[in-house]
């Protein structure tokens, strides 16, 4: 006969919950360079109340960010932890000029990554500094501290003119396809560039994405234009069927309904697109009718 086995007994013990780290022990580990990297990394994500406690404290992070001998990663996580203690800390208007000098000496740190988080922050904060690096590098690629397509997205929270002078060189004769895109996206708040949006969406050899934002950059700035383009580009039958659909959109939320009614000869266009046209310009040419009355 054969016998039973007994289950295992479940142990009654149970795990012991790890007592959180107080700010100061916290901090403690995370400015330690004697610690290994991966504990310093996760002391930084409980290190930013330890802001409000001393000056000593911030500085010690400071020091850390600031340190090219410091592992990357453990300097990343101290900018991290700066940035939360940033938004949440009461104390933050004490010690932003000390965070701010920081962040303008690390903008310029051999290690991309730093570069551009620093440069990040720095243009968000709508820093001078960082307005005039940004710039500086698109106009002397040997100066550039990040590419020319990221330091057009940064410049896009405070535009000046300047910016907009250089994203219209960039847009006219770009680096590469990712940098016209961004130069386009930074103009499209510039009334003076309403030209270079119209030659572009007129143009068939660009590509749909870039004649898009052309169209949407139009809308904002000259939408009397975007409206004429769009109308001609429904009746076009050799126009790119992303423009047409995009046409349509257009002249759906935006026409003027008196002047769309009375043309005839875009009502019969867009009727037969109803019926015969891919299924994006169909969609579309279904909306346009259902607005205007058929």
């Amino acid at each position: 006969m054969k016998k039973k086995t007994r289950a295992p007994k479940k142990s009654t013990s149970k795990q012991k919950t790890p007592t959180p780290r107080s700010p100061r022990a916290a901090w403690t580990v995370a400015t330690s360079a004697r610690r290994p990297a991966a504990e310093r990394i996760a002391a930084f994500a409980e290190a930013p109340l330890a802001v409000d406690e001393s000056d000593a404290n911030l500085q010690a992070i400071l020091n850390t960010l600031r340190d090219e001998k410091e592992p990357i990663k453990v300097r990343l996580a101290a900018l991290q932890s700066l940035q939360a203690a940033s938004f949440s800390a009461v104390t933050y208007p004490s010690w932003r000029s000390d965070y701010i000098a920081t962040l303008r000496t690390v903008a310029e740190d051999p290690d991309p990554e730093m570069r551009q988080r620093a440069l990040g922050i720095l243009a968000r904060e709508k820093d001078g500094f960082a307005q005039k690096k940004l710039l500086e590098g698109l106009q002397n690629p040997d100066k550039a501290l990040l590419t020319p397509e990221k330091a057009l997205q940064l410049l896009s929270y405070d535009v000046h003119s300047e910016a907009y002078t250089v994203a219209r060189k960039i847009a006219n004769d770009p680096p590469n396809p990712t940098a016209r895109r961004e130069a386009l996206r930074l103009l499209a708040a510039d009334a003076g560039s309403a030209p270079v949006f119209e030659k572009v969406l007129r143009d068939k050899s660009e590509s749909p994405e870039i004649r898009q934002i052309s169209a949407a950059a139009l809308q904002a700035l000259k939408p009397e234009r975007l409206q004429l383009y769009a109308r001609e580009a429904v009746l076009d039958p050799s126009e790119h069927d992303d423009m047409r659909a995009t046409s349509l959109t257009a002249l759906t939320q935006f026409g003027n309904a008196e002047t769309i009614a009375s043309d005839k000869a875009l009502l019969k266009r867009v009727d037969k697109l109803s019926g015969e046209a891919p299924t994006k310009v169909k969609q579309g040419a279904r909306r346009f009718l259902s607005k205007y009355g058929k």
